[in-house]
């Protein structure tokens, strides 16, 4: 999770004409390229490395001097990484040195690139986040990473707002907890050890693709915030949801969430009770969960509610934190924050600029998960700005920035219109589904997977009959065509037809094997926001006290010609 603030304007733009139609047709990108090579799909869902481009070799160099270093030559006539460098001109400049930023510079790098990743603070720096690492920021990481892990977590305990507590356990790690600080930095050391240079203390200001800082077509003016004016081929955005990138490409924000979150120093006593195990708390408002992930002799606590319900997010922490016998100790770190979901057509580049992780909007709706999501669109967008920096023209830049968000449109974005849906549901019926996850074994081994990594939710929606169904059945029910909850929130026709267009577009995954569902094992159905409690209250969950479901030998094992430098619409 985020923390920042985005400005979102800017006009749309419809592909060129040739290019192909969103998530249909054509050739896309395909979200698992790896970092050496783009990847496209074809028409008939296969995936293919992307041939290399042909050209006439640049033209010769121009002789003479230059009292400035920066025009010593001509930028444009620069493709020498050598030459490059001596005129001042970067090939890829990624701005913002999280997940997402180190993601792109590590991908730019590898490819052979100058890469000039800047980050505004020192590192390492705090950064408000639970921390959770899941299957697919897993699959993400660099060759050779190694996961500075605080807890693997072989159980969940699920609850509401304190009542109907329920651990469900798991023989096999369903995924890890890290710190953010010294995640992000060994990320940042993987992009400096593949060529990527790095500089701390960098605020940008502003980008420029016109005026009297940019030499030509070919080059972008990142202005810093001292004065000083950097040259690239291609820039990266991953500064957050207050991205000044996002606010020069469009970046258009939905959905809005408050999060708070605290680092609670626990005795060794209770630490331990911890061990392995994390709560997920559905909260008193409509979408609010809070969580508590255990970092060894730390708790990180967190609520997470609808922008504009601050007094309440509060009242749930508070309420929260004494309900959890942790109100006596004093926390080390408590902090603010707010996550975005960007629109379904909100751009993700403009000209030579590519966005990325939280400063495109780009995290799982329902959940808000966004390290997945920043490290996947991070790598993605390091890979395509490569192309991008390659173009030799307005239009070529145009076309590997389209290539960049139909990657984008075919992977992540499908995830999240797949997301909004379940978020609505969840805004409407949370005791459903906590019944549902808690008692029946089909729903436990579907959660098992997405967090390893083995499936996907939206793969399983689109490969798996009962999952669809049961989706299908919950929309008609929820009548979410008419949108769900505070605006922006809500689940659209678009939302739908994305998910039913990727279901005729792309190859689906191989079908998850579920059970035929089960009667729930002996699980309260709670009551629906508003309503009274069908049963008293349970106490406080506790590794003693909870009821728990493990998975037993007989359970199903989980699995394995427009404006060139326009905003691009995904």
């Amino acid at each position: 999770m985020s923390s920042e603030h985005a400005e979102n304007a800017g006009p749309e733009h419809t592909a060129p004409e040739g290019a192909a139609p969103e998530g249909i047709g054509g050739e896309a990108a395909a979200t698992d390229g790896s970092p050496d090579a783009a990847r496209v799909v074809k028409d008939d869902g296969t995936q293919a490395e992307r041939p290399e481009e042909s050209g006439s070799p640049e033209p010769a160099l121009p002789a003479g001097d230059a009292t400035d270093a920066a025009y010593a030559v001509d930028p444009a006539d620069v493709d020498d990484p050598a030459t490059a460098g001596a005129a001042g001109v970067w090939d890829v400049v990624v701005v913002g040195a999280g997940p997402a930023g180190a993601s792109a510079a590590y991908a730019a790098a590898v490819a052979g690139r100058r890469v000039l990743l800047l980050e505004k603070s020192e590192l390492p720096r705090y950064k408000t986040c639970g921390g959770g690492i899941i299957g697919p920021s897993r699959d993400s990481l660099p060759p050779g990473f190694e996961l500075p892990l605080q807890d693997r977590v072989h159980a969940v305990t699920f609850s509401m707002d304190g009542r109907f507590a329920r651990t469900r356990r798991s023989r096999k790690m369903l995924f890890g907890l890290i710190n953010r600080p010294e995640f992000d930095a060994q990320l940042v050391e993987h992009a400096q050890k593949a060529g990527a240079e790095l500089r701390t203390g960098a605020t940008v200001t502003r980008v420029e693709q016109h005026g009297p800082s940019v030499p030509d077509r070919r080059t972008v003016a990142v202005v810093l915030a001292d004065g000083e004016t950097l040259l690239a081929r291609a820039v990266v955005g991953a500064d957050g949801s207050a991205s000044r990138i996002g606010a020069h490409v469009g970046v258009k924000m939905g959905q809005v969430d408050l999060g708070l979150e605290a680092e609670i120093p626990v005795p060794a006593s209770v630490a331990e009770d911890w061990k392995g195990r994390v709560l997920i708390d559905w909260g008193p408002m409509p979408g609010s969960y809070g969580w508590v992930f255990p970092k060894g002799d730390t708790l990180t606590v967190g609520v997470i509610s609808a922008r504009g319900e601050g007094a309440a997010t509060k009242r749930y922490m508070e309420d929260f934190v004494a309900r959890l016998g942790l109100s006596g100790f004093e926390p080390t770190i408590s902090s603010g924050h707010l996550t975005r979901c960007r629109t379904d057509d909100s751009p993700l580049s403009r000209g030579r600029v590519l966005v990325c992780g939280d400063a495109a909007g780009l995290l799982e709706p329902w959940t808000r998960e966004g390290i997945s999501y920043a490290l996947r669109s991070g790598r993605l967008a390091g890979e395509w700005a490569v192309r991008v920096a390659e173009a030799n023209d307005a239009v070529d830049a145009r076309r590997q920035a389209l290539n960049y968000a139909f990657a984008i449109k075919a992977g992540l974005g499908v995830e999240m219109a797949v997301g909004r849906r379940m978020l609505a549901v969840f805004e409407r019926r949370p005791g459903l589904l906590h019944a549902t996850i808690t008692g029946l074994r089909p729903a436990w081994n579907a959660f098992a997977d997405i967090t390893r990594g083995s499936a996907t939710l939206g793969g399983m929606v689109r490969s798996n009959g009962m999952a669809r169904r049961a989706l299908e059945m919950l929309d008609k029910r929820m009548d979410t065509s008419s949108g769900v909850g505070p605006v922006g929130r809500g689940v659209g026709r678009r939302d739908r037809a994305d998910s039913e267009t990727s279901d005729r577009s792309e190859t689906p995954e191989t079908p998850e094997t579920l059970e035929t569902p089960e009667a729930p094992e002996a699980a309260e159905v709670p009551a629906e926001h508003g309503a009274a409690p069908a049963t008293s209250a349970t106490p406080a969950p506790s590794a003693s006290s909870d009821a728990s479901v493990s998975e037993g030998e007989g359970a199903t094992a989980p699995g394995k010609t427009a404006d060139p430098e326009a905003p691009e619409a995904v």
